[in-house]
C-alpha cells in the first residue's frame, strides 16, 4: 500500500495522526510495569513522488514526519501507519493496523484531467502479524479494508536493519501488495465512457498482485537530538495494475520516490 501524502489532503493526514495519538495514553500506562522505553521523533521535510498512482510524472510537496515506537505495544509512523500490538511476544507480534490510502488530485492528472475521475484519500483499518526473525530482521503481513469504500488490501513485508556505519543508521525494506477487485478497479480501471474519451480499451481489472517495492532508509544525526531522515523507494506495478492503459499509455510501471526530513527525537 502506498503510504505517501496527497496534495489534496495534508491536513487530513495530520488529523489522522492526531486521532491516532488518542491511543498513546493507554499504551504508555501499559509500560508502567516494565523497563521498555518509548522513543519519539517528529519533524518535517519534502517528498518527491509519482503525481498519481501509475503516473510517469512526479510532484514535490512538504511532508510531516512522525515516528513513535513503544516496544511491544504501539508503533505510529507517517510512513508505515499505526500498529497496535495486542500479542507482544518475544517473536510474534500482531493486532490492529491502520493507515492512510492516498488518492489522486485533479491538478496532477495533466492530460488526463477531466477524462478520469480524481480520487479522494481514504483511511484503512485491519489487522497485522509480524515475526521477529532476528534482532535486525523482521517480516510481516497486514490485511486492511477501506473505512469508507469497498477496497481491500493485502501486504507482505520484510525489513533488515543494516549494521551502523559510524553514527549512520540505515535499513532496507521490501514490500509486496495485492488488492481486491474493487480497489484495483478504483485506481486502475477504465469505464467504457472513459475509454472512448481516451481512445483506449476499457479496463476492468480483477483482484490480484498490485506492486512490489524496495526502500532504503538512512538516518544521519546532526546533534544529540536531531538528524536527517532520508528514504529512497522504487516501486514496480504488477499484474492488472501494471497492465492498465492508464499506466501503459499515460504513465509508467516504475514508481520511484524520495523524501528528506529534518527530525527531532527524544
Amino acid at each position: 500500500m502506498t503510504r505517501l501524502f496527497p496534495t489534496t489532503g495534508p491536513l487530513r493526514r495530520l488529523a489522522l495522526c492526531a486521532c491516532l495519538f488518542i491511543a498513546l495514553p493507554w499504551t504508555t500506562r501499559c509500560l508502567a510495569d516494565d523497563g521498555d522505553q518509548p522513543t519519539y521523533a517528529i519533524g518535517a521535510g519534502m517528498e518527491r513522488m509519482a503525481a498519481w498512482p501509475g503516473a510517469s510524472t512526479a510532484r514535490n510537496q512538504p511532508i510531516p514526519f512522525i515516528d513513535i515506537e513503544i516496544p511491544d505495544h504501539l508503533s505510529l509512523s507517517t510512513l508505515d501507519g499505526l500498529q497496535l500490538d495486542l500479542i507482544g511476544g518475544p517473536v510474534l507480534h500482531g493486532g490492529f493496523y491502520g493507515d492512510y490510502q492516498w488518492g489522486r488530485d485533479s491538478d496532477d492528472l495533466g492530460v488526463l484531467r477531466g477524462k478520469i475521475a480524481p480520487l479522494s484519500p481514504r483511511l484503512t483499518a485491519g489487522g497485522y502479524l509480524e515475526w521477529q526473525l532476528a534482532k535486525q530482521v523482521d517480516a510481516g503481513i497486514d490485511l486492511s479494508h477501506d473505512i469508507d469504500g469497498a477496497g481491500a488490501y493485502l501486504e507482505a513485508y520484510g525489513e533488515w536493519d543494516l549494521p551502523p556505519v559510524w553514527l549512520l543508521q540505515h535499513s532496507f525494506e521490501m514490500r509486496w501488495q495485492a488488492m481486491n477487485g474493487a480497489a484495483m478497479d478504483r485506481f486502475f480501471g477504465i469505464s467504457p465512457a472513459q475509454a472512448d474519451t481516451l481512445a483506449v480499451p476499457a479496463w476492468h481489472p480483477g483482484a490480484g498482485s498490485q506492486s512490489a517495492s524496495l526502500e532504503y532508509d538512512l538516518f544521519v544525526p546532526t546533534s544529540q537530538h536531531t538528524g536527517l531522515a532520508l528514504a529512497l523507494s522504487w516501486e514496480r506495478l504488477l499484474g492488472n495494475a501494471g497492465g492498465s492503459p492508464l499506466v501503459t499509455r499515460f504513465g509508467s510501471r516504475n514508481q520511484p520516490s524520495e523524501s528528506l526530513a529534518f527530525v527531532y527525537h527524544f
